[in-house]
């Protein structure tokens, strides 16, 4: 590992010569040889240095990013050589959104760590943006997300379909059919997840793709409160069937299709387009792709 770099790295997140060199366990002056001889090869400065900050220069936030990825590509190659000679071990980094971060991913997981009892999987649930936002700064392993996504830096791939729904009360005048115009939804109250959703991006491509435009919308940062405000006759939603079964089998809540518009909608894997990647990820990319959901 470039030593240099990481204590360059280590002082830009720590903004603090001393306790750079307290966390990598090194002399606060051999942390400031570190930043000259850096300095010295690019020919910049590359911190602004008085006695109340640090902080980056314009060349220093460039260096800085590049140094980023440098780093995480050390230890990808140490994890990915030590897995050509030892089985796939240690900590799995997974982001998953809502819908099968929450509704899904835990049953995979389990059965996944019965054939892998050396991989440790930890779970991250976001939104399908910030995933997809995770997985490009080197956070994640791989992520599973929602609706449709394209980025040139990762490699998307569909593994499974989603119906989605309608959902109202169990007690809404219009809860004892099974399809529904939606034309007739257009004065109810719309409960809606956040932008950067997938399931938002699928709302959207509905209200778009029909020229509609709710009365009243509503919006709700988890699946969890929307379908809580469902049940109390707040509004109506849109959602997965994973989301909706224990609440469809209780009879607390009522799902309707949309006549002539079943919204299917996929569920992707993403990886870093790259020829290596760890052992341990592509084992359960491969799961994934074998247990279908």
């Amino acid at each position: 590992m470039d030593h240099q770099l990481l204590a360059f790295v280590t002082v830009a997140d720590t903004k603090n010569f001393t306790r750079a060199a307290e966390s990598l366990h090194l002399t606060q002056s051999a942390i400031t040889l570190s930043i000259k001889s850096l300095e010295k090869k690019f020919g910049v400065k590359l911190f602004d240095r008085t006695n109340k900050y640090v902080r980056l220069t314009k060349a220093g936030e460039i260096v800085y990013y590049y140094s980023k990825e440098i780093l995480l590509n050390y230890k990808r190659i140490e994890r990915i050589i030590d897995e050509l000679t030892n089985q796939a071990s240690g900590l799995l980094s997974i982001g998953a959104s809502y819908t099968f971060g929450e509704y899904i991913l835990p049953k995979l997981i389990a059965s996944f760590n019965q054939q892998f009892p050396l991989i440790q999987p930890d779970i991250s649930i976001r939104n399908s943006t910030a995933v997809i936002n995770q997985l490009l700064q080197g956070d994640l392993d791989l992520g599973i997300i929602e609706g449709n996504i394209e980025n040139s830096f990762l490699s998307i791939t569909s593994f499974a379909e989603d119906e989605m729904v309608i959902i109202m009360a169990k007690d809404h005048p219009l809860a004892n059919q099974e399809e529904i115009n939606l034309a007739q939804l257009s004065e109810e109250t719309w409960i809606i997840r956040e932008e950067g959703s997938g399931t938002r991006q699928a709302l959207d491509r509905l209200f778009e793709e029909n020229y509609f435009t709710p009365k009243i919308i509503r919006t709700f940062g988890s699946s969890q409160i929307i379908k809580e405000s469902v049940e109390a006759g707040l509004g109506i939603a849109l959602l997965s069937k994973w989301v909706i079964r224990k609440e469809v089998q209780l009879g607390t809540i009522q799902a309707l299709r949309i006549k002539g518009n079943p919204i299917v909608r996929n569920f992707s894997y993403a990886v870093r387009n790259s020829e290596f990647h760890p052992k341990s990820t592509d084992l359960f990319l491969n799961f994934l792709r074998e247990n279908k959901v």
